[in-house]
């Protein structure tokens, strides 16, 4: 059994799901869930293999936490992955809306298909996975949190990402609009809106982007996916209680910048 971490609040005796955990940002989040002390179900699509390995990872330095699989756009699937959550952990507390594609594409040339994968996976899941959750908040009668991963492009749109940034700025709006329908449930619905998240090497894939952000950000570097996780980790604590329909910036204070 680990001893939780003491910068952030305990979570002890809650399990979580973090969807799309398999990847950079998720697997941080995940992380710090489990630094909290919260028993963490590790979701993935089709990446099984990393959701495993990080799975096996947090177990074996004395965590709780388990890997499954399934497409958040399903609504059974979603159901099926609260159902195994609970069994294995005893109980569900907060859900944490992290799946996500993020492709390029300039407008003009973005075709039907584009515009709806994009759409469907990062707006539509967290619909219908906010739905499942509230749904197994309402039955177990104990309320919950749920935390969409939305973006800074949701305020602030980049080049070649129309379809992106809409879809964060639909899930802004979303945890909104749920939050002021299951508030009387006791379930709490927010978002975090990163920033430019380095996961690994970001400066040699993006010298550009890398060497703007930084000229520019007020904190002067790029965000790490702990760093999220923190703010995930504090909205489904008990510190959060009174915090529903807010949208947590985490960008190092770029949204006061001019531009970047």
């Amino acid at each position: 059994m680990s001893i939780p971490d003491p910068t952030l609040p305990s979570l002890e005796g809650t399990g979580v799901i973090v969807t799309g955990a398999s990847g950079g940002v998720g697997s941080g989040i995940a992380r710090r869930f489990a630094a909290a002390g919260a028993a963490v179900l590790v979701h993935f699509n089709r990446s099984a293999e990393p959701a495993q390995r990080l799975a096996e990872e947090l177990t074996a330095a004395g965590h709780t936490a388990l890997a499954a699989g399934a497409d958040v756009r399903d609504p059974e699937a979603c159901r099926a992955l609260l159902q195994v959550a609970a069994e294995a952990f005893g109980h569900v507390t907060a859900v944490v809306n992290n799946a996500g594609v993020q492709p390029v594409g300039l407008h003009q040339d973005l075709s039907v298909e584009d515009w709806r994968g994009v759409v469907d996976t990062n707006l539509t899941g967290v619909f219908v996975m906010t739905q499942a959750a509230a749904e197994h908040f309402r039955s177990a009668g104990t309320g919950g949190s749920i935390t969409h991963i939305a973006s800074v492009e949701a305020s602030r749109p980049a080049p070649a990402h129309a379809h992106y940034s809409a879809a964060k700025a639909g899930i802004v709006m979303h945890a909104r609009a749920a939050a002021l329908e299951l508030g009387a449930d006791g379930i709490r619905v927010n978002t975090v809106s990163p920033g430019l998240i380095d996961a690994g090497g970001l400066a040699e894939r993006w010298p550009e982007g890398h060497g703007s952000w930084l000229a520019h950000a007020p904190l002067g570097r790029t965000g790490r996916p702990e760093d999220i996780g923190n703010a995930c980790v504090f909205l489904a604590s008990p510190a959060a209680s009174f915090i529903t329909g807010h949208d947590l910036v985490v960008d190092g204070g770029m949204l006061a910048t001019p531009g970047w």
